[in-house]
């Protein structure tokens, strides 16, 4: 990794962030045992509990999604879903992850398994459940000695009762001494500039894909006209940006626990020490949350420089397959597994392809695909897959079937 830093070598460690380091012993292990099958006390990282015009517009802001149907009420009122909508990552914006347990330890959210059930229309309120299921490990790791893989379900309800959503997620947890003196070993051998160096007519470029890349709206896509091996449209994120992630933080993305300022925060710190760190250049308590925008954060955390949010990457999956698959299909469910870091300074282009067509036990008409996202080194950030219903010309669309009468 290229740095270009004038502070003595003194100095530079006077303005490292220290954050609270501990190794996995047979205490903490029993202790989490014991946790496993709790319903978790989640308000403090509860973000919506409505969603509202200005909640579900602030949230496709914060994910880049340009999709009308999310945000112009007429549109909404003239697709399938019959009223305005929000898109179905705004569960996440509600309530997606939560600081739990293992303390001492650095975690990454590693992986992550969703189903969408039902729409969620503007006015909807959202209740949020999340459940400890347990973990898996400890077992060694190259990146930081030993680790431990949380598992939690988080299950989104309706007013009326319904289960929208239902949410698999998993975080690994790992001894963060070790995880930074293994990466700045790595960095070392890495031909890794960061930021990375764009010249102006690279970002130029970039931004002009961007800009082209439409979602396909009210154009149906009929199951019958796709085949296996077809591509999905692509899909840019990037340069990735400092607001790109206070603006999914805005839209209700992951603070866990919620983010505050000045006495409310500190109270929160001195009740939950290891929610925060010292910075050691503003001299500011900063939630460890702030590994996403603080490269002092991330670097006392093991990592090179700051980086996105695996929620936040989860929603440009959805948005991948929203804009493929258009207004009138529905995404069943997804998964994706995040490898590596998306660095601010990134670009990362998503795609993927038709594995199957299917008719499911249901009746309904459906493909299985696979998906990608690749940085500008290559590097496949988020391998998944989905399930996605299609509207046929034959029959009900996959919203119909769903909209709410």
């Amino acid at each position: 990794m290229t740095v270009h830093d004038v502070t003595a070598p003194d100095q530079e460690r006077d303005r490292e962030a220290l954050m609270p380091e501990a190794v996995i012993d047979d205490e903490m292990i029993a202790s989490m045992q014991a946790r496993a099958g709790v319903n978790l006390r989640i308000d403090h990282s509860v973000n919506n509990e409505e969603a509202t015009r200005i909640a579900v517009t602030k949230f496709a802001g914060g994910i880049g999604d340009i999709n009308p149907l999310w945000t112009d009420a007429d549109r909404g009122r003239a697709s399938d879903y019959g009223a305005p909508v929000a898109p179905p990552s705004f569960v996440m914006a509600c309530f997606s992850g939560i600081q739990f347990g293992w303390p001492g330890l650095g975690s990454f959210h590693c992986a992550t398994q969703a189903r969408f059930h039902q729409p969620v229309y503007w006015g909807d309120t959202i209740a949020a459940t999340c459940t400890y299921e347990g973990f898996t490990g400890p077992k060694p790791s190259s990146f930081a000695g030993r680790t431990v893989t949380d598992h939690f379900l988080n299950t989104y309800t309706n007013q009326r009762g319904e289960v929208v959503a239902e949410i698999n997620w998993q975080v690994m947890n790992f001894e963060r001494a070790s995880a930074r003196g293994r990466s700045k070993r790595d960095d070392k051998k890495q031909d890794l500039t960061l930021p990375h160096p764009w010249t102006p007519e690279e970002i130029e470029r970039v931004e002009m894909r961007v800009l082209s890349e439409k979602p396909r709206g009210d154009n149906p896509r009929y199951w019958e006209d796709v085949e296996v091996g077809d591509g999905l449209d692509l899909l840019t994120k990037g340069p990735i940006g400092l607001t790109d992630e206070v603006a999914f933080i805005a839209g209700g993305g992951t603070p866990i626990p919620r983010l505050k300022a000045h006495a409310a925060s500190l109270v929160d710190y001195a009740a939950h020490p290891a929610w925060s760190f010292r910075d050691p250049v503003l001299g500011s308590s900063e939630p460890i949350y702030a590994v996403h925008y603080n490269q002092a954060a991330a670097n006392a955390m093991g990592v090179a420089f700051q980086y996105d949010v695996g929620f936040q990457r989860q929603c440009w999956q959805v948005q991948l397959l929203t804009h493929w698959m258009g207004d009138s299909g529905w995404i069943i469910d997804c998964d994706a597994q995040y490898r590596g870091f998306v660095y601010l300074s990134d670009v990362v282009e998503l795609g993927g392809e038709v594995l199957e067509k299917v008719v499911l036990d249901s009746g309904e008409h459906a493909v299985k695909v696979k998906t990608h996202a690749r940085n500008q080194r290559g590097a496949d950030v988020m391998p998944g897959h989905a399930t996605i219903a299609l509207p046929t010309r034959e029959g009900a669309s996959p919203v119909t079937l769903r909209a709410r009468s």
